[in-house]
This record gives structure tokens, sequence and C-alpha cells, in this order.
């Protein structure tokens, strides 16, 4: 029986990875498993400690725009397992006396980060805006630098509900970055294709210096996420 660090390794050098099967999987959950074990990011995560594949996506958002800085102050919204949190960290030296602040909020429950302040709470819920506030005036000095969103509504299989439900996150999380960004600070926010309100876009644009449509390379071809990238807050 294969090792899955061994069809990690064989994954990285190219070859495709057949999962042994399993009676009691179903075919969604086959071909799941034979997507993780051949994707390079899965690997490539597992080998520098990331806690997903998702960090690789930050990573060259990062790269591209510039989001981070030294002593920087950032709120990571739908932060679990915890990916995106340690490139944050990582990129501001959170961890290191002198560096940058960073607050994580995730409905689960994550692990510890060393550098990150983890609240545990349903971003949409009535107190989460007040509690998040109090969070970053209290590590952050009352104004982020950069907000993230990797969050993603539940999927219902429904077209149309599922791009009202994305539709309304993506407007709670830039109802809220404009109220908690100092200026010219930057907005990174998951949504999908045909799932961004003109409107939305339109304010961006009143607000910031630049907005973007962005699909990471780390981002899986068959995937209609895309980021919004919105920089040069104006205050």
């Amino acid at each position: 029986m294969t090792s899955d660090g061994g069809a990690a390794g064989r994954a990285r050098r190219g070859k495709t990875v057949k999962p042994m099967r399993d009676r009691t999987r179903t075919a969604s959950s086959q071909r799941w498993l034979e997507r993780q074990l051949n994707d390079p990011y899965v690997a490539e995560a597992r080998r520098t400690g990331y806690r997903s594949r998702a960090a690789f996506k930050l990573i060259q958002l990062d790269d591209k725009f510039r989001l981070f800085r030294r002593g920087r102050r950032i709120v990571d919204l739908g932060a679990a397992p915890g990916g995106w949190t340690q490139v944050a960290v990582e990129r501001t030296g959170a961890a290191d006396p002198g560096g940058g602040c960073v607050v994580a909020v995730d409905l689960l429950a994550m692990d510890p980060i060393a550098g990150a302040e983890l609240l545990r709470l349903d971003f949409l819920a009535e107190t989460a805006e007040a509690a998040i506030k109090a969070a970053i005036k209290a590590s952050l000095g009352g104004a982020a630098d950069v907000v993230l969103s990797d969050m993603a509504a539940p999927a219902t299989g429904h077209r149309d509900t599922d791009r009202l439900r994305a539709e309304v996150l993506a407007e709670a999380v830039v109802a809220f970055a404009r109220d908690v960004l100092a200026p010219g600070g930057a907005l990174v926010t998951k949504t999908f294709h045909g799932a961004t309100a003109p409107e939305l876009v339109a304010l961006l644009k009143r607000d910031f210096a630049e907005v973007r449509h962005v699909k990471p390379a780390a981002s899986r071809s068959g995937s209609a996420e895309i980021y919004l990238v919105a920089t040069g807050f104006r205050g």
C-alpha cells in the first residue's frame, strides 16, 4: 500500500496518482481524493507546513500587489484552518517584536498561530462586527491596513440562490472593510464569476484607487472562484 507521502512525492514529479479503491467511498469522494493526491499545491503545503493549499493563493496575490509589509495590521476573515493567517503573520513579522498585528476570524475553531489573535465567531452575526472592531482596536490600534476574506457562503446547489448568497457575503465584507481600513489600505475578498454585483464594483472603484479581478495560479482551473483586489483606500 502506498503512503500519502509517496503519493504526494509522485504528484510533485508529475506522475498521476490513483488512490486505492474503497467501497465505502462515494464516487465524488474518490474523485476528490485523486485530485488532492495529484495537486502540487497540496503537496507543497505539506512540505512547507502551511495548513492549506490556499496559502499559495495569497502568496501569489501578495507577490503581485505587495499587500504586506513588516508592521502592517491585518484582519483575516474566514481564516480557518489558518493558511492565509500564516502567510500574513510571516510577511508582516507579526510573531516578532515590533512586527505587524494579525486578527483572524472564523466560525470554526483554529489551532493557535504565534503572532495572531484568533476570534471564534460568525462574521454575519449581529454582535460580530462590534467584537471584531474591539479586537482591532486592542491589537491593531484602531484601524487595519489590509482586510482579507477567503470566505464562501455554503452552497445549496441552486445556482441563483448560491449567487445571491455570494453577493450578500461580498457586500458584507466590503461594508466591513470600508469601516475599518486606514487610508491607503487594501481589501482582498473571494467571489465567483457572475456573483459580483456591478453596483458593488462601482462602490469599490469610488472608494479605492484600483480594483482588479484576479484568479491566482493556485486557484484550480475548474473553480469559478476569483478574487477582488482593491488597493489605495481613500478613506
